[in-house]
């Protein structure tokens, strides 16, 4: 795999908990926006991660600064999708995707079948 991905919090959490399904995925580093990071630390305080600043340290080269136009083109976004209650992140790590000319990871099923995004269960 050469591929480049931005990864939502999901992706990262299953990385994380060593799902086999995303083995390939932890060949290369992560991109992701501060919004997933965010989630992603909320996620590791919440389920009472043993050690969680080792795994925060090793995501936080991986935080890749969002253009405020992209947030702005998120959010138009997530309003389109307000049904699907897709989260704020989620539609920030899809729109950096797109901008990025790369794909979406992740396994959050309001993405499955959708263009520009690679499904992992």
């Amino acid at each position: 795999m050469n591929e480049q991905f931005v990864y939502d919090t999901y992706a990262l959490i299953e990385i994380l908990k060593e799902n086999p399904s995303y083995l390939p995925y932890t060949e290369f580093k992560p991109i992701i926006n501060e919004f997933i990071f965010a989630e992603f630390c909320y996620n590791l305080f919440k389920d009472n991660i043993e050690n969680p600043e080792i795994y925060i340290e090793e995501v936080k080269s991986s935080v890749l600064h969002t253009d405020l136009k992209w947030i702005e083109e998120a959010m138009k976004f997530r309003l389109k999708w307000k049904k699907r209650k897709v989260s704020m992140a989620d539609c920030i790590g899809y729109i950096v995707a797109e901008k990025l000319g790369i794909k979406f990871l992740t396994g959050d099923k309001e993405f499955y079948g959708m263009e520009n995004v690679e499904f992992v269960r």
